[in-house]
């Protein structure tokens, strides 16, 4: 496993009188190479639960184990240095990471500072850059200069260049436009697909992750109240939009329409528009698959 959650609390300000708990007895596993996302309201304990895959923050109550490392309330701590080069952390506003004044420098300080060569670091900012669609002439140009949606991704790119295990990002999406988060999702599932990296992404916008995610976990509260396949979210979405305020996407919403429709509820559900739209002219046209069990995307 990656990462496991043993009945993890997590409250700020734990020995003061304004003590706020933020995570309440949360237990979750996540396999090694797994694609998952977190959703939740605002306020749910998404960012919370974010911050302590690297260390940032140390539970209160349980214990956190994050590949080969454990952290808990009480006892030695793991080296936190290592742990933050396996595990890259993309924070809500990634263009704070920021601060040196060109690119190239900001993308090679990460490498630099565990110890790795100039030249070698060089060699990796250019690769991350190339990753999220950058090309190399952007290494001299100062962060700041650049664009908003440039600057996410120079943000991003400085946090691949340390080549991490797993990936977390808190609503990476957020500020780019349409083309750049289509970009920025296939980007993470290649990289999940092709390079066995985990993925994790905490999100409000559901319908750019459903392609690619394979776990899907929803909070409320700081309490995990959903963990599942896409499936499994699709046949609970009712409940979770009652019960959680969640804000479930249109095309599952349609897509538990048709499948009641058509009898088609022990299908894959299509978690596209393209794909259900696809589906459901099949089932109008009376193909002769069109009552076929067949995958989804």
């Amino acid at each position: 496993m990656a990462i496991v959650f043993e009945k993890v609390s997590f409250a700020y300000d734990e020995r003061s009188l304004w003590r706020h708990s933020a995570l309440e007895d949360v237990s979750l596993e996540l396999e090694t190479g797994v694609f998952a996302a977190v959703a939740g309201t605002t306020g749910s304990g998404k960012s919370t639960l974010l911050q302590h895959f690297n260390g940032i923050l140390k539970p209160t109550g349980g214990k956190v184990r994050v590949l080969d490392f454990i952290l808990q309330a009480e006892g030695k701590q793991p080296p936190l240095r290592e742990l933050r080069r396996r595990v890259g952390l993309v924070f809500q506003f990634p263009e704070q990471q920021l601060f040196e004044d060109t690119v190239e420098k900001d993308l090679c300080f990460g490498p630099l500072n565990f110890g790795m060569g100039l030249e070698e670091a060089r060699e990796r900012a250019s690769q991350a850059l190339a990753l999220v669609g950058l090309d190399d002439s952007f290494l001299p140009r100062n962060p700041f200069h650049l664009s908003g949606g440039q600057m996410r991704k120079v943000a991003i790119a400085s946090v691949l260049a340390m080549d991490p295990d797993i990936i977390a990002l808190d609503e990476p999406t957020a500020t780019l436009d349409p083309q750049s988060r289509a970009e920025l999702a296939g980007l993470l599932s290649r990289l999940q697909r092709e390079q066995g990296k985990t993925v994790i992404v905490v999100t409000h916008r559901m319908e750019e992750m459903l392609p690619y995610v394979d776990t899907w976990i929803v909070m409320k509260g700081g309490t995990k109240v959903f963990q599942g396949s896409p499936a499994e979210l699709v046949r609970e979405s009712g409940r979770l939009e009652r019960e959680c305020g969640l804000a479930v996407p249109a095309c599952i919403t349609t897509w538990n329409q048709v499948a009641a429709r058509f009898g088609l509820e022990h299908e894959e559900p299509c978690l596209t528009p393209e794909k259900l739209a696809e589906r459901v002219v099949r089932l109008l046209e009376g193909h002769p698959q069109g009552n076929k069990r067949e995958g989804g995307g």
